[in-house]
């Protein structure tokens, strides 16, 4: 029996090998560029806030490495008394920059943006972020299988309101800033905590921690773009799909645009793994 076996194993083998097949992905088609709007009002804590850039740039194709600047535009932002800030571009580079903006919690703006003939518009407030807490905890036995440097960071949350937060860590060891967003629907006033583990984090890695007060509405739009990406964590991510900010095209409606205006206050502290 055993050399019936082997041809058996053999055939069965050649057979595996025999079904490779090499798969060439024709050209993808694309779709008309879009707007994309990074309209990010962030205020950090200890500073006056007033410069204050965005960004603008077009969708493109899939394999394409860069994206294409949105230069000549009109952009500026106007506060609830009418006080308009400029934001002049940067000599063709999609950046435009406002050097006198003045940030004033609870205040709400409007952005306007001629782009080719176009005219966008969002409005939104300026939220409040409490602050990180000075103490910062780390378990060298974190993480779910307790493999981990994990650390713990605080914040207060405030009792009075709802209150809507997006989080940032920043690390050497990641490509990319990893973000989440939060809400004290069952926390409400209290003592915060907040969760960072990595396995490849050693002593001496620098984390730098993020929180802004964000905007129900935002809290909301940023949850589906995250579970869109499938950057949520979830293990059953949902099909991708196009998340509508804030920004709208008053002239052409079809003409929808990417991105979202923003206006938050940051909290931001540095820690050094021990």
């Amino acid at each position: 029996m055993k050399p019936v076996i082997q041809f058996l194993i053999l055939a069965f083998g050649f057979y595996l090998t025999s079904c490779e097949d090499v798969i060439v992905v024709d050209d993808l088609e694309t779709a008309p560029p879009r707007l994309v709007v990074d309209a990010s009002i962030n205020w950090l804590k200890g500073t006056s806030g007033n410069e204050q850039r965005i960004i603008l740039t077009t969708t493109t194709g899939y394999y394409e490495e860069t994206f294409p600047v949105v230069s000549g535009a009109s952009v500026s932002v106007t506060n609830a008394s009418g006080t308009v800030f400029d934001f002049f571009e940067i000599s063709d580079t999609g950046e435009y920059v406002c050097t006198d903006f003045e940030p004033l919690l609870g205040e709400t703006y409007t952005l306007t943006m001629l782009v080719d003939g176009e005219t966008y518009t969002a409005t939104e407030t300026m939220m409040a972020t409490p602050d990180i807490e000075d103490t910062i905890e780390q378990n060298n036995e974190g993480g779910m299988a307790g493999d981990e440097v994990e650390i713990t960071y605080y914040y207060q949350d405030d009792s009075t309101q709802d209150n809507y937060y997006l989080i940032g860590v920043t690390s050497n060891r990641v490509a990319f800033p990893q973000y989440e967003v939060e809400d004290d629907e069952n926390s409400q006033g209290n003592l915060m905590p907040e969760y960072y583990s990595h396995e490849d984090l050693e002593a001496g890695d620098l984390l730098n921690l993020e929180l802004y007060g964000i905007s129900r509405r935002y809290h909301d739009y940023l949850k589906k773009v995250l579970v869109a990406s499938g950057a949520d964590g979830s293990p059953w991510p949902t099909i991708p799909s196009a998340a509508r900010g804030n920004i709208i095209n008053q002239t052409d409606s079809e003409n929808y645009v990417f991105g979202y205006f923003r206006l938050c206050q940051v909290s931001t502290r540095d820690y050094t793994v021990q």
